[in-house]
């Protein structure tokens, strides 16, 4: 690979790494903040943001070294949620250069998605992105890129009509229970979470007309009901 300045990405995902996984990954929107200044501190890393989902952890960066950084982006994931690189290496999954250009705008296309054509996942790449550039991580290069990517993610519902179902993980949780209990009216339901997954989800469950729906929080190996 090329030792001057080059795109990278570092990530885990559905496909590659099961969800108890994930879920020790994830970043907070605290941990993003605090995670980005700190990257963006190194002088190995020109720029970078991070994507974190309920389906994926992945950092954009433009580094100085490509082999280094994404050495240096694993054993960052690894140390800052305090695992093992060891137990990780089977997950993580890395693309330079035009590899990594195709894979962004895959996702921001929701075409690498859980359910394809799901709505949330382009906002929650704007939403990285505006937050890496409040937090000045992000240059000329990345800047680009994410604007690219928007645009790729909009001609792509436009052309293909993929998103014109508004499709998400959780309509299509609810298209099943349906599928399965025909009518939801006579039926209550159990939400597990209250993440934003869960409230698309009891929204879907209340337009089909479920009048009762419980949540349960876990806190601490807990189930809160």
């Amino acid at each position: 690979m090329n030792s001057g300045p080059n795109l990278i990405l570092v990530g885990v995902n559905h496909k590659t790494t099961p969800v108890e996984i994930r879920e020790k990954l994830a970043f907070t929107q605290v941990k993003i903040e605090a995670s980005l200044s700190q990257l963006v501190s190194s002088p190995e890393i020109i720029e970078n943001i991070i994507l974190s989902t309920c389906n994926r952890v992945e950092i954009y960066a433009r580094v100085e070294n490509t082999d280094r950084g994404i050495q240096l982006l694993q054993d960052f994931i690894c140390d800052y949620h305090g695992i093992s690189r060891g137990n990780l290496d089977q997950y993580f999954y890395s693309y330079c250069d035009n590899q990594a250009v195709e894979h962004l705008f895959r996702v921001s296309s929701s075409l690498d998605s859980m359910v394809l054509g799901e709505a949330q996942i382009l906002g929650q790449v704007k939403d990285a992105y505006s937050t890496a550039r409040s937090f000045s991580s992000t240059g000329m290069v990345l800047n680009q890129l994410f604007e690219k990517a928007f645009n790729v993610a909009k001609k792509v519902r436009e052309e293909t009509g993929i998103s014109e179902r508004g499709v998400s993980i959780s309509s299509a949780a609810v298209e099943l229970a349906k599928k399965i209990f025909e009518d939801l009216e006579n039926h209550s339901v159990m939400l597990v979470g209250t993440g934003e997954m869960a409230e698309l989800a009891a929204k879907h469950l209340i337009s089909y007309g479920v009048k009762t729906v419980y949540v349960a929080v876990v806190l601490m190996n807990v189930l809160l009901l």
